[in-house]
This record gives C-alpha cells, structure tokens and sequence, in this order.
C-alpha cells in the first residue's frame, strides 16, 4: 500500500533534515502552506507545479507526493466515426470508434466526465454558432442525459440524426433549441427524441 503524500512529505524532510517551512520557501509560498498541507489538509493536493518540484528535490517520483503513476496519467476517450449537426441532422449509423485522443484525469474530473462513458465527435454546421463552431470536436458524457431547465447541451437522436441542441422539456414536449437565432426552435413530442449524452467539453483547434 502506498504512503499517504503527507505522510511522504514528512518523512522526506526529516531524512533530508530540512524543515516545511524551509521547503514552502524554496517553492515561493508562505512560510506555513506546507505545514497547513501536512496538518490541516489544506489544500487536499499540493499544486502540479509545487509536487514536480518537490519530487525533483527529493529525488523521488511524483505519485509518491500525490501524483499520478507513470504511464497511468492519461485517460484515452474514443472518437467515434459521426458527426453530430448543429444544423439540420446527421446520420446516426455509424458509431465504432476509428481513434482515440488523451486527456489528464483531472481534465475530465473537472468537467464531471466518468472517463467510462466519456466518446468525442464531431459538430458540423453552424446553428449552434457562436457556442459550437462546425468542426468542433465535442467531449460527450453519456452517462448523463439529463434534460436541465436551463436548456444545457447534448446530443439527440431524432428520425435517425443525430443532433447538437439545447434540449428543454415540457409536459411530453421536448424543444430543440439552436443558439444561432436564424435557426427556429423546434419542439416535438417527447418520445421522438433519445438524448444521448451531454456535452461537456468543447475543443477547437486555434484560428
């Protein structure tokens, strides 16, 4: 069983003979965030930067302070061979993975993605413009097909397409609604529309 970080800290300090405070300086905090860290918990983690220097101090690896173990940091989310419209409908039939792309842990942690249920596609179209831009890649967690008050959105099957709306319901009605005001909102009896997941992360390449 691996060492609690805190415990590590502590345990290193005192074998190299160099005090907390000593070592919060060396990384240009308070002279009490290490001590704070070790006997409060605050923060729960020390900062990326803060553990890669203190492991490259110790001469140890950075999971031993709280890091993630080597070759297991990166979580792989498969891209799905479709496209999801942010116009007027794309087909839906497709769906095996043809790559995957890597993300940090904590990237998905942060936006609430269970990496199991995590898939990216494509957005074509502009009726979700500015939001989503056609050739977006869209981080899908379809382990949440929530339909929120607030319109959050996802991905929806309808007639076969899959769509990227804003999805809000009402009684047995379910709106599609686009953020581009020149494409109307559509609303249709609920059981036409499966959501699929919601998206949770968008990634555009630089302009």
């Amino acid at each position: 069983m691996s060492q609690d970080p805190r415990e590590a800290l502590m345990r290193l300090a005192s074998e190299r003979g160099v005090s907390l405070a000593a070592l919060s300086a060396m990384l240009g905090r308070n002279v009490a965030y290490l001590q704070q860290f070790v006997g409060r918990g605050s923060p729960k983690r020390l900062a990326e930067e803060d553990r890669r220097a203190l492991a490259a101090f110790f001469g140890v690896e950075e999971r031993v302070l709280g890091g993630a173990a080597a070759g297991a940091a990166l979580v792989e989310v498969p891209w799905l061979a479709l496209s999801a419209a942010a116009g007027a409908g794309a087909d839906a039939a497709d769906e095996r993975p043809i790559r995957v792309e890597r993300f940090a842990p904590e990237t998905l942690a942060a936006a609430g993605i269970a990496p199991r249920t995590a898939s990216i596609i494509m957005a074509r179209g502009d009726s979700m413009a500015p939001t989503i831009l056609d050739g977006d890649r869209l981080v899908v967690d379809r382990g949440d097909r929530r339909i929120a008050r607030t319109g959050a959105i996802v991905v929806a099957r309808r007639d076969g397409d899959l769509l990227v709306k804003r999805v809000t319901a009402r009684g047995d009605t379910i709106t599609l609604a686009s953020d581009n005001p020149a494409y109307p909102p559509l609303t249709v009896p609920g059981l036409e529309v499966e959501v699929i997941g919601r998206v949770k992360l968008l990634l555009r390449a630089p302009a």
